[in-house]
């Protein structure tokens, strides 16, 4: 097999193999020596505009990203070129090829019966209840745990590409692969960026999430002032409509609404633009999800009465109805991708595992509801438990509620970004503050908070110090001071349960 050798844009030297790999909708893919890189060309012949586009996100936009603080984060968020070459007429991308995570170890079930087994596992595959339910092998499916991790790293990755100034332009399932077994997610085909203002799309978008005013202003030519193109605001709409497929498993506009009987191209058109509504708005209910037309394999995700999207807690649950009611057709008003991040780190510590071993999902957010009950399994919680509510310092000895809650359950961990407030868990953590300093755990029917990294940790009421190596029983109405420090958190412990 003939071996191509050509130096790119950098300098460096690019080998690959002349055989056609895989063929996207834009571009040909071929596999270097190694298979630690792909090239992939244009089908086009590259003209200024392309080349200049590529030139800088492969060159400043990429050096931005990856040589500042918390960059090799960033290598396992992005799948983003390296840099360019050129082939007769035609321009290529060299992009890092993909980890090994992100390919079905065990594809389908009985003993893989649609062949997927190493194939590349695309976001579209796991938003099916269908597919989850009768075809994917189970080993690849996860809780729903790792689900709210991989929708952290998708906001997380679309967070820094608004703060450089960036649009992703095709945000969708079809460009992120995601691997739920481990909770990670990566986000490809970044050479279609938009600058913002420099250089526009190459694409409108992937149907399902493209935004509403993108849909209704289609129909015209794309240098018409009044057509809306991809933008950071056409992102944050279709991050908020992957979140929402990603941990409910269903799409939030696609109803049983009929807007044109004689026509299903114009009837989807109003569907997903001018006439778009909330499946589960709460004082329309003309889009409702209709029982009698949803299959049994889609059960129980496809019925928003069984499994509402209120099942996703309090912090979620406020950004969904602004992504889908206040902001759906004013995009002003859509929360940004650094909201949903912190929405949904806050919701993991909202997290409870549930009693049933058979659980498929294994986790639920906790209620403060006299009984809670698991959504996905019914399974009723039982027992006592201990609920930390965060409080942080704003002036010596005033503590004011944060809005933050912290369920408590046996190896449940205590964190710096816990015990302090000016901390959060993103890409800028040291490995010193990715350490737990505390964690729970159930002893004797008492449930004890052990200290391990905690030099402060002091019972507010008896001023008795916890040190490090020690621990304190979980009583109702326990505040506990966990750091000293200008931005150091109390917490008050609520005893819920029976």
């Amino acid at each position: 097999m003939a071996i191509i050798t050509l130096t790119a844009a950098d300098g460096s030297e690019v080998q690959f193999y002349d055989e056609l790999k895989a063929a996207g909708a834009m571009k040909d893919v071929y596999f270097s020596l190694n298979r630690d890189y792909v090239v992939a060309f244009y089908r086009n012949p590259a003209d200024a505009a392309v080349e200049e586009r590529l030139s800088v996100i492969t060159g400043i936009y990429r050096e931005r990203i990856f040589n500042q603080a918390g960059g090799d984060y960033w290598k396992k968020v992005f799948c983003w070129p390296t840099t360019t070459v050129k082939y007769r007429e035609y321009i290529g991308v060299v992009v890092p090829f993909y980890s090994d995570d992100f390919f079905f170890k065990y594809g389908s079930r009985n003993e893989d019966m649609l062949g997927i087994k190493g194939r590349e596992k695309e976001g579209k595959w796991f938003t099916s209840p269908s597919n989850r339910s009768k075809y994917l092998d189970p080993r690849e499916l996860g809780n729903w745990l790792q689900q709210l991790k991989i929708c952290i790293m998708i906001a997380r990755g679309v967070r820094r590409m608004h703060a450089a100034g960036l649009a992703h332009s095709d945000l969708s399932y079809k460009n992120i692969l995601i691997d739920p077994s481990s909770g990670r997610a990566c986000l490809i085909d970044m050479d279609g960026l938009v600058v913002p203002g420099k250089f526009p799309p190459d694409v409108v978008g992937t149907p399902d999430f493209i935004a509403p005013e993108c849909v209704m202003t289609a129909h015209l030519k794309r240098d018409d002032p009044a057509r809306k193109l991809p933008s950071i605001a056409t992102d944050e709409h279709a991050l908020a409509v992957l979140i929402y497929m990603y941990l409910l498993l269903r799409h939030p506009l696609r109803g049983d609404k009929c807007h044109d009987l004689n026509d299903t191209q114009h009837d989807d058109e109003l569907a997903m633009g001018a006439q778009a509504l909330f499946i589960e708005h709460p004082t329309d209910d003309s889009n409702r999800v209709r029982p009698e037309n949803i299959k049994p394999a889609e059960l129980p995700w496809k019925d928003p009465a069984l499994i509402p999207y209120t099942i996703t807690g309090p912090y979620l649950t406020e950004l969904f109805q602004r992504a889908f009611i206040d902001g759906l057709h004013k995009p002003a008003a859509r929360p940004t991708a650094d909201e949903w991040e912190r929405a949904l780190v806050k919701t993991v510590d909202l997290l409870q595992p549930c009693a049933n071993k058979s659980c498929e999902q294994g986790w639920y957010v906790f209620s403060n509801q006299t009984q809670p009950i698991c959504p996905f399994c019914n399974t009723p919680f039982v027992g006592k438990l201990p609920v930390l509510n965060l409080y942080s310092s704003h002036a010596q000895g005033n503590f004011r509620p944060d809005n933050h809650r912290l369920m408590v359950y046996s190896g449940q961990s205590l964190f710096v970004w816990h015990t302090n407030r000016d901390i959060y868990p993103n890409e800028k953590l040291n490995d010193a503050q990715k350490k737990r300093v505390g964690y729970f755990v159930l002893h004797d029917n008492n449930w004890l908070l052990v200290n391990e990294g905690m030099p402060d940790l002091l019972d507010v009421k008896t001023k008795t110090p916890v040190p490090i190596g020690g621990n304190i029983a979980l009583t109702d109405g326990l505040q506990l001071l966990l750091s000293k420090e200008s931005d150091g958190r109390l917490v008050i412990v609520q005893m819920v349960g029976e």
